[in-house]
């Protein structure tokens, strides 16, 4: 069988700067831990399992700064073991507490293994520091490590061109640092493109991009090959546009995968299902319930019924799954060869917490999908941008339209009335610190650490993740909490400075609590030329 096309695997890696060191625990905290535990341990544990067997495996993964931040945070790094350590007393309680409950001990067992694998992954294998593990298969050629914006800014919605920039250089500077090699390419944040925005990254040296399939489609001229073939923008970066129908597999809530009844029921947990005495250690320190990631229920249908979870049943669908999304693919590709006169490109990105935190079969699947592609066929070829642009230096050239993805692709998400209140307070906010960077081009000692401070303020304000909170209605307090303060400590620190009056021990406190990229130097955001 001749090879028909190319299959390029995408995730994207991400967490909003969550670090509260001036309190003993903080619920948003938990989004990274829990990442941690259901959806990076697994990767890695995947990427362990193929690279022993000799798979010859392609991923692409952004890790976004501020998840790179995270990662590599003392604090952080200290509060995950606490954290995965009480999990593991739990799920010892757990196995004890369903010994003759034979539906449920299994799965119990099933946890504190896991638990236990993974306090054993992070802490002794990797020492507190899964950057390791990412950096090690980077080197080993079978992920290729891509960035993001530095605070997953929404670009399009930057009205000031020295902010966009500044989010770009930075994200570049953070992943050089992080993982030792510039990266080449950047999973745009949200995929939000206008025209202009690839200058800026070719002035970084990033090569190419991903962005949605209509970014592509309603570009100009129109594509020749569709989304099935990157075009170069006319300063010669190159843009890779999303597939839609390997996307709509696995993403659909009605026709995905991760809607099967075998699959693992999210939803429901020991943290509100059991009785309130016993849980209460390991729920929220305020006393109200939150989950705890352990669940014995399986999807079962729509009712509210639901049947005991079976790992077995479940890791064979997710297998029955990816030899589908395989098979599908083939036959995509192999049409879609005969149609255009070349083979495609079929670029399937997706979050990467959909793979173990909501899909929790999500990493057996891509294990399963690596292996058959492997062993069970030679019509497709997985690959990463790299290895395509080598392959096929010649593309078209054309501008994408300016777009996103999620509701509705052209910055819905991110701008209608329920956040677009935060627009004219970043603009502004951004005006300034461009004017202080050009105010003050050689500052140092106090001056210098309050303009930088004034930098990341700005940065944190600008977490596409706030708005993107306030639309969907959840956890809008803080969303609407953290934009505010980092704007009214940016404000504060534009008037200090102004005035020659910046305060030590206040903006030390600052420094303490919002102490992401350490390195940064304000004058990214001065004005060139």
């Amino acid at each position: 069988m001749a090879d028909h096309g190319y299959l390029m695997l995408v995730l994207h890696a991400h967490l909003p700067y969550v670090r509260h060191p001036e309190h003993e625990e903080f619920l948003e905290e938990d989004w990274f831990y829990e990442a941690i535990t259901e959806t990076y341990i697994p990767l890695i544990d995947v990427c362990e399992r193929l690279a022993e067997e000799g798979v010859q495996f392609r991923l692409t993964l952004s890790l976004t700064p501020p998840l790179l931040t995270m990662l590599a945070d003392p604090l952080l790094q200290e509060r995950y073991l606490k954290h995965i350590s009480r999990l593991i007393e739990l799920a010892e309680k757990e196995v004890e507490r369903t010994r003759w409950q034979t539906e449920f001990n299994g799965t119990a067992q099933m946890y504190l293994h896991r638990f236990r694998h993974a306090r054993w992954l992070f802490a002794d294998r990797y020492h507190r520091n899964l950057i390791t593990a990412f950096r090690k298969f980077q080197d080993l050629g079978h992920l290729e490590l891509i960035t993001c914006g530095a605070t997953h800014g929404y670009l399009p919605l930057m009205q000031n061109k020295n902010a966009q920039r500044a989010q770009i250089a930075v994200a570049v500077q953070t992943h050089e640092r992080f993982l030792g090699a510039q990266p080449r390419g950047i999973w745009l944040p949200e995929c939000g493109f206008e025209p202009g925005v690839d200058e800026l990254l070719r002035e970084y040296g990033l090569r190419y991009f991903f962005t949605d399939s209509h970014a592509i489609f309603h570009g100009s001229p129109r594509p020749k090959y569709g989304s099935y073939a990157p075009t170069y923008t006319r300063c010669g970066v190159a843009g890779f546009g999303r597939d839609v129908e390997s996307s709509k597999q696995v993403w659909s809530a009605k026709e995905g995968y991760p809607g099967d009844v075998q699959y693992r029921e999210f939803y429901r947990d020991i943290g509100y299902d059991l009785e309130y005495e016993y849980i209460r250690p390991y729920i929220h320190g305020d006393g109200f319930r939150i989950p705890t990631g352990i669940k014995y229920y399986r999807i079962t249908g729509p009712s509210a019924h639901k049947e005991p979870y079976q790992a077995g049943a479940a890791r064979d669908r997710a297998a029955e799954h990816a030899g589908n999304f395989m098979f599908n693919r083939q036959k995509q590709a192999e049409y879609l060869h005969g149609l255009i006169g070349k083979k495609p490109v079929i670029v399937s990105p997706y979050d990467a917490e959909l793979y173990g935190h909501w899909w929790y079969e999500g990493p057996e699947f891509l294990e399963f999908l690596f292996k058959k592609i492997h062993y069970n066929q030679d019509s497709l070829r997985v690959v990463t941008a790299p290895e395509y642009l080598a392959e096929n230096p010649s593309l078209q050239v054309l501008t994408p339209a300016a777009s996103s993805w999620g509701y509705k692709g052209y910055h819905e998400q991110w701008l209608d009335s329920s956040n677009d209140w935060v627009y004219r307070h970043l603009h502004k906010a951004a005006d300034r610190m461009v004017e202080l960077a050009d105010a003050h081009p050689e500052a140092g000692g106090l001056q210098r650490r309050a303009l930088n401070q004034a930098a990341r303020e700005l940065l944190l304000a600008q977490s596409s993740d706030w708005a993107f909170i306030m639309k969907t209605g959840t956890m809008v307090e803080y969303a609407v909490r953290r934009t505010r303060e980092h704007l009214e400590r940016f404000t504060r620190l534009y008037r200090d400075i102004q005035n020659d009056q910046v305060h030590l021990e206040w903006l030390a406190d600052v420094e303490y609590k919002d102490s992401i990229f350490p390195e940064l130097d304000y004058r990214v955001y001065a004005s060139r030329g």
